[in-house]
């Protein structure tokens, strides 16, 4: 039976004219439907919030039943690492570029939402990574990611040393500038970039790709995303290292860490309207050909 959803978290783009019109579209929908609106504290500046509740995401979190998000897929990066820890259902509104997560189109905002609000959606949950850096056998720093963690060094075009363990078992070494460990949401974002392959979301799978090896052998790796995946920083690297969480948080990293990457026990609950299609998205974002006949 599809859920009801009185109690709606608005989440924005600040400083961005369109992602404020959307938003202003939004208000006044959801004021039709009879619904308690939130309002997220970094727009609350920028739009006519009517003496609605103003809250941190967090807040919006625990609160809401759904949370629309406006902007980009950076945007519903951010704001899904704190949702996946509550129970409230995402959608996104794109206002960027790619729009692989924020899959409503902004011309289209109040037909996409007739359908969720009448119950005729997909709902898709999305797992995270949980990153863990070890110092010593001491945990040091931790994080969360839903597109991806990547091994890399601060300076551009540097080379490191590092082995890669799944579950404790080696599995190779490797001079590289860095790895990327990602999950099917994130086989569609700096990990093609980097030459690995798009893993459909309802996968349980992580993909390692290698950012220019210094083999001709090194391959782009899948493996099952409830292994843990361990990286070993060579202590003969000289510099300090990072690891990215979807290039929003970094983690510093010494030479000689341990670092952990495995399934973070959240999940994200994403909403989609009635007519989405994962490869519909492929296509149109990839520049796929279109059907012959």
């Amino acid at each position: 039976m599809a859920e009801t959803f009185n109690t709606v978290g608005l989440i924005g783009k600040p400083n961005h004219a369109g992602a404020n019109e959307s938003l202003g579209i939004i208000c006044a929908y959801l004021k039709k439907q009879g619904c308690q609106i939130l309002i997220e504290d970094r727009i609350a500046d920028e739009i006519d919030c009517q003496d609605w509740p103003v809250m941190d995401i967090v807040a919006i979190g625990k609160a809401a039943d759904l949370a629309i998000v406006v902007g980009g897929d950076g945007n519903m990066l951010g704001a899904a690492r704190v949702l996946s820890r509550f129970d409230v259902a995402v959608v996104g509104v794109n206002r960027g570029n790619l729009g692989f997560l924020t899959d409503i189109n902004p011309d289209d905002v109040e037909t996409q939402l007739d359908y969720i609000f009448s119950g005729d959606y997909q709902t898709e949950q999305r797992f995270l990574l949980e990153v863990e850096v070890f110092r010593h056998d001491q945990l040091k720093s931790n994080n969360a990611a839903i597109n991806e963690a990547v091994l890399h060094h601060a300076q551009v075009a540097h080379m490191m040393e590092f082995e890669v363990y799944i579950d404790d078992d080696f599995v190779f070494s490797q001079r590289s500038d860095g790895l990327i460990i990602a999950t099917p949401t994130g086989s569609t974002a700096y990990s093609l970039s980097g030459g690995g392959p798009i893993l459909t979301p309802n996968l349980n799978a992580l993909s390692l790709v290698p950012m220019f090896p210094h083999t001709l052998s090194s391959r782009p790796i899948v493996v099952d995303a409830d292994s843990c995946v361990r990286l070993k920083v060579s202590p003969n690297n000289t510099e300090a290292l990072q690891v990215s969480c979807d290039s929003h948080v970094v983690l510093s990293v010494m030479p000689g860490d341990d670092i952990k990457i495995r399934r973070n026990p959240y999940t994200l609950r994403l909403i989609h309207p009635k007519n989405y299609s994962y490869f519909n998205v492929l296509r149109t974002k990839l520049g796929w050909g279109s059907k012959l006949y």
